[in-house]
């Protein structure tokens, strides 16, 4: 289980450091594809494949199914940590995630994202984010 908020660079080469409370939760092989909320998702190798099935599972014919197949597919890389504890981002999940220099490293249970370093901490702008609100929502699902 991952959990936990760490802050990184990302060097000219578009590598990074995977916070070293994470790295033997990752195995040897992971996997990193285009997340939600504009961060990058990072998957172990077993619940990698238990995503693998559920998106696999989406009918063909099945037009917002294919765009959600493809979205998490395109994009995604497997990845293992270099002798420095280091994984390499492809420009694309870069992009995809608008990060340049400064990110944020999360655990949220079965996986890790990461973001921008200043859009996690917009994201995370009590402006913006009610707590209460969610608090609600959560309740209705029964947490």
């Amino acid at each position: 289980m991952f959990f936990g908020e760490y802050n990184h660079n990302v060097d000219e080469k578009g590598r990074m450091s995977i916070p070293s409370k994470f790295r033997e939760g990752l195995g040897e092989t992971f996997y990193v594809t285009k997340g939600l909320d504009s961060c990058l998702f990072v998957f172990p190798q077993d619940e990698w494949k238990k995503f693998e099935e559920k998106l696999n599972a989406i009918p063909i014919t099945n037009t917002v199914g294919r765009k959600f197949v493809r979205f998490f597919y395109a994009g995604a890389i497997d990845c293992s940590l270099d002798k420095q504890g280091r994984i390499n981002i492809t420009q694309v999940l870069r992009s995809h995630a608008n990060i340049e220099k400064e990110v944020s490293v999360i655990g949220v249970g079965n996986r890790l994202e990461i973001w921008d370093k200043q859009a996690w901490s917009e994201f995370n702008d009590p402006e913006h984010l009610s707590y209460d609100d969610i608090a609600e929502q959560m309740a209705e699902l029964g947490i």
